[in-house]
């Protein structure tokens, strides 16, 4: 039996980026701080995709040796 998504995968991207964006600007305060690079730390934009439930050893290799196209 398969469960509904509790949450949007845009609200995961977002939640994801929000705290590593504080994390990363509280632990390299003085090398990374917004005097340097002022506004956002990530782009507002995200890839998502899907593998169909193939296996992760399948992702994994199609990741690591991709077919180049005829």
């Amino acid at each position: 039996m398969h469960q509904l998504p509790k949450f949007a995968v845009s609200e995961l991207v977002n939640s994801l980026k929000g705290v590593s964006e504080r994390r990363i600007r509280q632990e390299f305060t003085g090398r990374i701080n917004r005097a340097i690079l002022p506004g956002h730390l990530w782009s507002p934009s995200y890839f998502s995709a899907s593998c169909g439930g193939a296996p992760s050893v399948i992702v994994r290799q199609y990741i690591e040796q991709p077919k180049r196209a005829l």
